[in-house]
């Protein structure tokens, strides 16, 4: 995250290391950390080869992988800036600008640049504006920055529940509701999809995820206890397999968008 003296980012520097624990870590260069297939993964505004080996000789780690890159290239060659769908807008923190959200999208995904994340976005507010159906209550799986629970709440969703496996994410998210003044609407919870499955029983589950979480929902009952389904984070030769594994009763196929090869679904439950 974005911390004084710090404004925006520039360049990152990562270091992963096969270290599962990490300790805390004080330094006023530190964008932020996290675990992953059990690999340590840690982004600074500036190289820290020093305190990483120091990090190294006290835990007994080793360094696995160092890169020095440009935000942009950590974004997939987007420039992050501020952007409007379907009227709301949305702004990076160092855009001094009039936007309806203000996001700092950190290393963390779910930033609105990448076509699943903007599918969900557009598909939230298609049917949060229904007249059709009323949405009071979401569950956000992978929400990233939280931008799509943060758009839930500007649209009126009275409570929603953003859930995350990485640490950071949920340190972003919780940050950026704050900051858009939804903390008392967005419930930000640390949770493996793989081992526990939120409560769905909800009127809106937005998931943006990859195939294999996907599939493993799928399988589970307590998965399908909401009315309304968004889902994301496919792409286009993956839509066989995921429809071979939808319930054979009681889901109604709402409609599907694609942006690039990315495609999003809209389910109905009866």
């Amino acid at each position: 995250m974005l911390r004084p003296p710090y404004t925006h980012y520039n360049r990152l520097y990562t270091y992963h290391l096969d270290l599962k624990n990490l300790p805390d870590i004080d330094d006023p260069d530190l964008i932020g950390t996290w675990i992953e297939d059990e690999t340590a993964i840690l982004f600074f505004h500036r190289p820290k080869e020093r305190l990483v080996k120091s990090l190294c000789e006290a835990s007994g780690a080793k360094i696995i992988y160092v890169a020095d890159l440009d935000y942009t290239d950590w974004e997939a060659g987007r420039e992050i800036g501020t952007f409007a769908v379907d009227g709301l807008t949305v702004a990076p923190v160092w855009e001094k600008t009039a936007a309806d959200i203000s996001l700092d999208p950190s290393v963390i995904f779910g930033s609105g640049f990448h076509p699943s994340t903007r599918l969900c976005l557009e598909g939230l507010l298609k049917y949060s504006a229904s007249p059709e159906i009323t949405i009071g209550t979401a569950l956000d799986l992978g929400c990233g920055t939280g931008l799509l629970a943060i758009a839930a709440a500007k649209q009126g969703v009275a409570r929603i529940t953003a859930c995350d496996n990485n640490r950071l994410a949920c340190q972003v998210a919780s940050a950026n509701c704050q900051a858009n003044g939804v903390q008392d609407q967005v419930t930000v919870l640390e949770a493996d999809l793989r081992r526990r499955c939120p409560d769905t029983r909800v009127d809106l589950v937005m998931a943006n995820l990859y195939k294999g979480l996907m599939l493993e929902l799928f399988e589970n009952p307590d998965f399908w206890q909401a009315r309304l389904y968004l889902l994301s984070g496919f792409i286009s030769g993956m839509e066989e397999d995921l429809l071979a594994a939808l319930p054979q009763n009681g889901i109604t196929f709402l409609e599907r968008r694609r942006n690039d090869r990315w495609c999003s679904w809209v389910l109905l439950r009866e």
